[in-house]
């Protein structure tokens, strides 16, 4: 309107990895924080979603029998998806008041203020600085990063993080190859059997059939 004229600045942005934390100091937030706090966390944990999704998860998407999540309010143009969660997961909620629609009736800023007073207090008592460097989002990448892992399948981690893109998913090749490298031997514990029901408990247990050797007996492991 006044003819003026503006050259916009450049900006590149600056690529890093994000903090991926250990198992254990998810965990021990986990194990230590409220029981609200406890229990999104731990849904954290088993999803991978967004903090802003699970946030806006209803009791109406939860299917107890089938143990799924259905994330029908994505964020950041991610595409809705079914995730599997743990019985005992299922469980815990329904430790929360069902008043409300949503099953974690409060909002983001509030959850954020409270998580951070809490990991403070954890990081303290733990003795672990690194706690403090652990965010919502942190779990999402840990969540990433060992599904790619255990699966080497990055379309199933592409999916299980709604991303529209494959190359916001390539990041966690990148970061479990630095995390692991050539040590994947390591980060599982094995076991053998010949029975129906000795594979019925491993996979119970939380164990991946592996393959059948040929004297038949069938192979699992589990992540460390």
């Amino acid at each position: 309107m006044e003819g003026l004229t503006w050259k916009p600045p450049k900006y590149r942005q600056q690529e890093k990895l994000p903090f991926v934390p250990l198992e254990d100091e998810i965990d021990q937030l986990i194990n230590s924080c409220g029981r609200t706090m406890s229990i999104f966390l731990q849904g954290l944990k088993e999803t991978g979603a967004d903090p802003g999704e699970l946030l806006q998860v209803e009791w109406t998407d939860i299917n107890e029998t089938a143990r799924k999540v259905t994330i029908n309010q994505p964020v950041k143009r991610h595409n809705p998806r079914i995730l599997t969660v743990s019985k005992n997961w299922i469980e815990r909620l329904k430790l929360l008041p069902t008043e409300s629609t949503r099953i974690f009736r409060a909002k983001m800023s509030s959850m954020v203020t409270s998580f951070y007073t809490q990991r403070k207090r954890r990081a303290r008592e733990f003795k672990n600085p690194r706690l403090l460097k652990l965010t919502f989002t942190s779990i999402r990448h840990w969540k990433a990063t060992m599904e790619y892992h255990r699966t080497k399948d990055i379309l199933h981690v592409k999916q299980l993080l709604g991303h529209k893109r494959i190359g916001s998913t390539m990041v966690y090749i990148d970061i479990e190859r630095a995390l692991y490298g050539d040590h994947e031997d390591d980060a599982f514990v094995s076991r053998c059997t010949r029975s129906d029901k000795g594979a019925r408990a491993l996979i119970d247990a939380g164990f991946q059939y592996v393959c059948t050797t040929p004297n038949e007996t069938m192979l699992f492991r589990k992540r460390k």
